[in-house]
C-alpha cells in the first residue's frame, strides 16, 4: 500500500512541476529578458539559443503544491508527521533556492553567497528536524560528531557541498536532473528496505518534481534548471541523505556517499584539480568537467552533427553518464548494506573516475588527438586567467 501512495504522491508532483515548467517556457516572452541565459560564450556554455533558466521555479512548485495537492486528493495518503516534516524541511530550503534563483535572474549572487545559503539552509534543518550527521564511520572523526556544534558545521559543510555538486554537474540537457532522480531513487529504496516512510515520500516528491522539469529540458532544452533548481534540489537530495543516516542507524554512510557517488567526486576533483594542479580559486570556472570531456570527446566523435538538430549532440551526453551513475547506484543499494563492501564501492567509483578522465583529458579516447587535448587544456587556462 505505502509503495502505491508514494507513486500518486509522486505522480502529483510531476503533474504540478510540468504544468508550472511549461507555463515558463510559453510565457517566456514576457520574462525573458530576466529569465533567460543569454551568455552563450562562457566556458561552461554549450547551448546556441537564449533559454529562461528559471526552471526551479517548477520543481519547487512541484514539491510544494504537489504535497498540498496529494493530501486534498487523498488525505491518508501521507503520514501528517511526515506532512509537517517535509514541509519544515521546504521552508529551511528557502535560504538556499532563493539565493540561486536571484543569481538565475541577476547573474550577480557569488558563490561564496550560494554556499553560505546553503549551509544557513542546513542549519535551520538541522534545528527544525534533528537533521545532524554524528556519525561518519570513520575513526575519530564520529568522536567529535559528539560535541554538537561539530556535527553541526559538519552536516553544514555536507549539505552546501552536495548542492553544489548538483549545480557544477548541470551542464548540458538531462545530466543534473536524471542525476538527481537515480539518487533520489537509490536514497529512497534504502529507506523503503528500514521502513523510513518520511524519506521514501521526499525522494517521491523528488523524483516527480524533477521528472515533470525533465520533460521540458531533454532533450531540446527548453528550459534550464539554473541555480534556483540545482541548489534545490541539491540541498533535498543531501538531506535525504542525512536523514537516511539520522533515523536509520543501521545505514552505513559509506552506503549513502556510494549512491551520491558521481557528483561528490566530481565536485572534490574539480575542487583539488583547480587548488593544487592550476593554483587558481575553487570556484573558477572551467572546461575540463568530466561531462564537458565526454561531450568533447566521445560525442563528437559517436555523434553526427545535425543542423536540422541543433540539440543532438548536448543531449548525447547523458547517454554516456547515466547509465554508469545508475549501475553504480544500483549495486549500492542491492549490496551495500555492509560498510566494507560499501566503501568498496565508493573506491571503485572513484578509480573509474580517475581512470575515464584520464584518457578523455589526455586525448587517448575520440578523434581529437594530443592536439585537441593541448586546446581543451589551453582554453581551461585562458578561462582561468580571465
Amino acid at each position: 500500500m505505502l509503495e502505491y501512495q508514494q507513486f500518486g504522491l509522486g505522480l502529483t508532483a510531476l503533474a504540478v512541476s510540468f504544468a508550472v515548467c511549461l507555463l515558463i517556457v510559453l510565457s517566456q516572452k514576457w520574462h525573458g529578458k530576466l529569465s533567460h541565459d543569454h551568455d552563450l560564450n562562457g566556458v561552461q556554455k554549450v547551448h546556441t539559443t537564449a533559454v529562461p533558466r528559471i526552471g526551479g521555479i517548477g520543481v519547487m512548485a512541484g514539491v510544494l503544491l504537489g504535497l498540498a495537492l496529494f493530501q486534498m486528493l487523498a488525505p491518508a495518503g501521507v503520514n501528517p508527521l511526515h506532512s509537517a516534516d517535509i514541509r519544515l524541511l521546504l521552508l529551511a530550503s528557502l535560504p538556499a533556492f532563493l539565493a540561486g534563483l536571484i543569481e538565475d535572474f541577476t547573474k550577480r549572487v557569488s558563490v561564496r553567497v550560494r554556499l553560505a545559503a546553503t549551509a544557513m539552509s542546513a542549519m535551520i534543518a538541522s534545528a527544525a528536524l534533528g537533521a545532524t550527521v554524528t556519525e561518519l564511520d570513520l575513526w575519530g572523526v564520529d568522536t567529535l560528531l559528539a560535541f554538537a556544534p561539530f556535527a553541526i558545521i559538519v552536516t553544514a559543510v555536507v549539505v552546501s557541498g552536495g548542492s553544489n555538486a548538483i549545480n557544477i554537474i548541470d551542464g548540458f540537457n538531462g545530466l543534473s536532473s536524471s542525476t538527481i532522480i537515480i539518487m533520489s531513487a537509490g536514497l529512497a529504496a534504502v529507506g523503503l528496505q528500514h521502513g523510513d516512510h518520511l524519506v521514501v515520500a521526499i525522494g517521491a516528491l523528488c523524483i516527480g518534481a524533477t521528472a515533470g522539469f525533465l520533460a521540458l529540458n531533454y532533450p531540446f532544452g527548453k528550459l534550464f534548471l539554473g541555480d534556483g533548481g540545482a541548489y534545490f534540489l541539491g540541498f533535498l537530495v543531501s538531506e535525504m541523505a542525512v536523514l537516511l543516516l539520522v533515523r536509520n542507524p543501521s545505514v552505513n554512510a559509506w552506503q549513502v556517499l556510494a549512491i551520491c557517488g558521481y557528483p561528490v567526486i566530481e565536485v572534490l576533483f574539480s575542487m583539488y584539480r583547480r587548488r593544487v594542479i592550476k593554483n587558481v580559486s575553487p570556484g573558477a570556472p572551467d572546461a575540463l568537467h568530466l561531462h564537458t570531456l565526454v561531450y568533447r570527446r566521445l560525442v563528437f566523435k559517436h555523434v553526427r552533427r545535425d543542423a536540422s538538430r541543433p540539440w543532438n549532440r548536448n543531449a548525447s551526453v547523458v547517454c554516456f553518464i547515466a547509465p554508469a551513475v545508475t549501475m553504480c547506484v544500483a549495486v549500492s543499494v542491492v549490496a551495500g548494506a555492509s560498510a566494507p563492501v560499501s566503501l568498496a564501492i565508493v573506491a571503485a567509483q572513484l578509480a573509474l573516475y580517475i581512470v575515464v578522465y584520464g584518457r578523455l583529458v589526455r586525448g587517448r579516447w575520440g578523434v581529437a588527438g594530443r592536439a585537441s587535448a593541448d586546446a581543451i587544456s589551453a582554453s581551461a587556462n585562458a578561462s582561468s586567467s580571465s
